[in-house]
């Protein structure tokens, strides 16, 4: 983001709000546990939900969120199954 673009306000879009929510919240995760589960997967499930379904007509089921662990490396899968058109 440009330092004009930060003064005058530019909005962002929703894709780059949401990418860095999610880092913000992966950030605080890995920070703050020592092998717990994860609490914010149900949370950020029904965000994409809600997100989603402003645009498409989806069966809430059909969104999968998971977090997988290897070593030091966190894998965040979003699994979302689109109806057809």
């Amino acid at each position: 983001m440009s330092l004009l673009s930060f003064l005058l306000g530019q909005k962002k879009n929703t894709a780059s709000v949401a990418k860095e929510r999610l880092q913000i919240i992966l950030a605080h995760e890995r920070s703050g546990r020592d092998g717990a589960s994860p609490d914010y997967l149900p949370q950020l499930q029904q965000e994409l939900i809600a997100v989603i379904s402003k645009y498409v007509k989806i069966n809430p089921d059909d969104i999968k969120v998971n977090l997988e662990r290897q070593d030091t490396l966190e894998i965040l899968e979003v699994k979302i199954e689109m109806p057809q058109p």
